[in-house]
């Protein structure tokens, strides 16, 4: 029985080994050491307040949860900036009697990603996404904040995916 416990050990230790450069991010190996991320201004046609500070907040909170890099002010290896370029709500679909049935709150943002180590890395790029919702329905408050989140948690994973997953 030792035997079986010793064999299941040392075939556990070499696959534990052969793990060294994965990681449950999927980023690899980063050649930097800080990043900063730049107020991202609301410069949409159709102004929510607070949407530029929330979204300059979650992406610096992805990619401190999904890094060990170390956030700075300035002079960061990598480098996040760019804008809001558009906030808009659209009606869907239509009912009979010409209503909307559903909306859809879409946000685009412009970023313009640098990595001062590797510049073949660098992008300038829109990344957009969006959130159904019924006509009947206001998106204000709770359910608005609800749908901005979703919108960013989308957003920001691409661009992290984008710039560092590289997927």
């Amino acid at each position: 029985m030792k035997k079986i416990y010793s064999l299941f050990a040392l075939i556990t230790l070499f696959m534990l080994s052969g793990c060294s450069v994965y990681n449950f991010t999927g980023t690899g190996k980063i050649d930097a050491k800080t990043f900063q991320v730049n107020f991202f201004h609301n410069n949409a046609d159709l102004i929510e307040p607070g949407i530029d500070r929330d979204f300059t907040l979650a992406l610096q909170d992805l990619i401190q949860n999904q890094t060990n890099l170390n956030l700075v002010s300035n002079g960061g290896d990598l480098v996040y900036e760019g804008e809001i370029v558009d906030y808009r709500t659209t009606p869907m679909t239509a009912t009979a009697d010409q209503q909307a049935a559903q909306n859809r709150l879409t946000i685009r943002i412009m970023v313009r990603f640098t990595n001062k180590n590797k510049e073949s890395d660098n992008f300038e790029k829109t990344f957009e996404f969006y959130k159904d919702y019924p006509g009947t329905q206001q998106l204000v408050g709770s359910s608005l904040n609800a749908a901005i989140k979703e919108i960013y948690d989308r957003i920001t994973q691409d661009i992290f995916n984008d710039s560092l997953a590289k997927w």
